[in-house]
Order: structure tokens, then sequence, then C-alpha cells
């Protein structure tokens, strides 16, 4: 569910005509709607109800300060991957208690400014990582709480290039190896084993994968609290997919995972973290774009936009399908036509759909692409010299731009021309 909707032929963000807001800060822009994040967050927290447990947003998936603010202080934690991220959080307010930092790639600079401001814990992904952590937090004369992220080479039945729970995936450590490093760890000064973390991939759109995955972490955690381990933590991730067409065939409700969490790990007397991203976010925003051209080629017809794949890189890169609509309704009965929906970069990858059906546009109409708020405005560029999209904020009948769109100058002025040229 989301709040952008139709209402009296126009397409609104809760109660703003996103028309007017095009008229404002020009297109294309991303929008977000307050309701929808708030819901969709709200949806998760209930479903671990009744279980020690907390909600940590994948900033990844949308990092912008308000955005992080309005989850904060409904109660979420956030998961970062990045000291940038981390910055972020903190300047939203979240404090370092709610600060999880996972990623395969920690510098010893990013972990000492977590550990100087504040974590809940790092997610370990490997035993060189474990060594440079275990040197920072000692020489620092403080104890970073970790859990360590397995690898339980169970296949998300995702897309390639965001499967991250398989033996041939970057991430994690072998689950066979789980015990032999633990013991490591746990020998290690400057180091406190609290749990164990895993995460298997992003959009899944079936539970069974879940239930394997969690299956295996339970096991584990019986053997390592035979070990003498103290396992009091189970971060077990994220990755419930969101619908990106409107059709019946919709991924599980967190409900649902709930369920499974319950069914797989809920009698370890664990305290359990959870990493949506995607369907808290991925709904609840959308990107504006204004036609500039419709151009009649040999055998199809280019509906040529505003927006670009450095501004919506997910169709691109993934082949991803986002719903497009025009911000006015059609009229019932209207005759639609295929169209190739593309942008102004000088790249045949520059694509949103092909022989999409669309009503009748011109030029200077404006369009909406939907499920837009995971994983659009925080993989943006500025390729070709195009200016970041703004972002603007609704909630209720208030908009607010919570990023501007920089002008030529500002992209000019961060370059410097050396003095002996």
């Amino acid at each position: 569910m989301d709040h952008f909707l139709y209402r009296d032929g126009r397409l609104m963000a809760e109660d703003v005509d996103l028309a007017q807001i095009a008229s404002e800060v020009g297109t294309p822009f991303y929008c977000y709607s307050a309701a929808t994040l708030t819901r969709h967050f709200r949806l998760f927290d209930e479903a671990l109800a009744g279980m020690d447990h907390l909600v940590c947003f994948a900033m990844k998936s949308l990092s912008n300060v308000a955005v992080l603010k309005l989850l904060g202080d409904l109660g979420a934690g956030v998961d970062v991957v990045s000291g940038g991220e981390y910055a972020r959080a903190r300047a939203a307010g979240i404090p370092g208690e709610r600060i999880v930092f996972s990623g395969v790639g920690k510098t010893r600079e990013e972990m000492a400014q977590a550990l100087e401001g504040g974590i809940r814990q790092f997610n370990v992904e490997s035993e060189p990582e474990l060594l440079a952590l275990s040197e920072v937090a000692s020489g620092m004369g403080a104890t970073a709480p970790i859990t360590l992220r397995v690898n339980p080479d169970v296949d998300a039945q995702t897309h390639e290039k965001i499967a991250t729970g398989r033996k041939e995936d970057k991430f994690g450590i072998p689950i066979a190896r789980a015990r032999e490093i633990y013991a490591e760890a746990a020998r290690l000064p400057g180091i406190k084993v609290i749990g164990i973390d895993v995460h298997i991939g992003s959009q899944l759109t079936s539970l069974a994968p879940f239930e394997a995955a969690y299956g295996k972490v339970a096991d584990l955690t019986r053997q390592l609290r035979a070990d003498g381990h103290e396992i009091s933590r189970l971060d077990l991730g994220g990755g419930l997919g969101i619908p990106y067409t409107r059709d019946n065939l919709a991924p599980p409700l967190p409900s649902d995972y709930g369920d499974l969490i319950r069914r797989t790990v809920g009698d370890l007397g664990c305290e359990i973290e959870i990493e949506p991203g995607r369907l808290i976010s991925g709904n609840a925003g959308i990107l504006v774009s204004r036609v500039i051209y419709v151009k009649e080629g040999e055998d199809r017809t280019f509906l040529i936009l505003d927006a670009a794949m450095n501004d919506l890189l997910r169709p691109a890169m993934y082949g991803a399908h986002h719903d497009i609509v025009p911000l006015v309704e059609p009229a019932p009965g209207v005759e639609y036509a295929p169209m190739d929906i593309v942008g102004p970069v000088c790249e045949s990858g520059d694509t949103f759909a092909k022989t999409r059906s669309m009503p009748p546009l011109k030029a200077g109409d404006l369009v909406a692409f939907r499920s837009a708020g995971a994983y659009g405005a925080v993989m943006a560029s500025e390729y070709n010299s195009r200016p970041l999209v703004p972002e603007v904020l609704v909630h209720g009948d208030h908009s607010a731009v919570i990023r501007p769109r920089p002008t030529f100058d500002d992209m000019i002025a961060r370059d410097i021309i050396p003095q002996w040229l």
C-alpha cells in the first residue's frame, strides 16, 4: 500500500498535488510519503510484537537525513554500511545504541569513528576484519560488540546482483567455519561476542529461503552456546520484496515474516534484529518526470523524458520494472499504445521500458515512476553533468524540499584547476 493515489483525476502524494510540486521545484524530482514510510515501519514493528526486537532500517535504500529522522523518531534503528552512512544516521539524531554497522570492507577509520561515536554492534564479515577491529578497539581502550555474519549457502532465488547468501557470494564467513572463528573472536582483546548475523539477499518474494537460513542459524546458536559463547542477539537481515507491478502476485506480508521468525528462532530467547530497507522505502517514493518529446521511429514510438538512468539506475542496472503512470488520470476507454520510454543520456542503456503500453502523451505531460523510493536517489549520479535530483517529503497537505537540486555552478565549483594549467 502507498499514499500516491488519483483524486479527481490528478495524482496526489497524500493530500498534495504532485503537479503543483513539479511547478515549484521542476522535474525530475523524487517525492516521499511520510504516511507510507510510517505505515511500513510499523508493520514490521508490529510483526515482532511480544519479542525483544529492534527494526533497523537499511539506510542504503534511502539515506536522506529527513527520512532517517522520521523513522528514528518512530523508534527505528538503522543498518549502516559506511562511515558516511554512520555520519548521516547520527546527524538525524539516531543514537549509537541503535546503529548496526554492516559491510564487507569496513576501514580502520570507520571502526574508530563508530567506536568513538557509539555503536550497537559491528556485523563482522571476515577474519581479517575481526583482527583489525580487535586492534582498533584495544588501541582505543574500547570494547567492540560484534556478531559474525555467517554465509549459510542458501540461494535466495532473487536477482544475481542482489543475492548475498550463497557460498560464491562475497558476504560473510562460511557457516561451516563459524565455530572456529567464534572461538578466535572470544580470545581477542577489545572484542565482545554478542550474537550471530545473517543476510541472504534482497527482493525475496518467498519465505522458503528465509526459513532455510534461519533454521541453520538456530542450529548454530545451540552449538555456539554449547561451546560456551553467550549468544543473546540474532541479526536476521532484511530482504523481503515489494510488488513492483500492480497485479495479484504480492510478496509475503511482514506479519507472515514475523510468524516465520517466531517459528524458527523464537524459542532461543534471543533479541531479534531485522534490517528491512526496500519494503519500508520502496513504495513510499516516486520519481516524477516530464515528457520532452514524443518521437516516431522506424518501427516504434519513443517517449523521451527529462529523467535519465543517472536519476533512476535500477532499470539499466538490473533490468528492473517500474510502473510508469501519467499524473493526469487517463479517461475511461482511452486507447493505449506501446512505447519505448527513454531518457536523454547518450547511452542506449538509458531505457526505462520497451513496448510499454501507455495512454496518449505529449510534450510537457508529467509522469510518475512508482515504487522508486528504494535505491533511487541513493544510486543517482551526475553523469552527463546532470544535477542530482531534488527530494521532497510530503506529510498530509504539507511538502518540503529535503534535498535541493544543485545548480550548474554548484557542480562546477567542486572541480579545481591546478595553478600550473
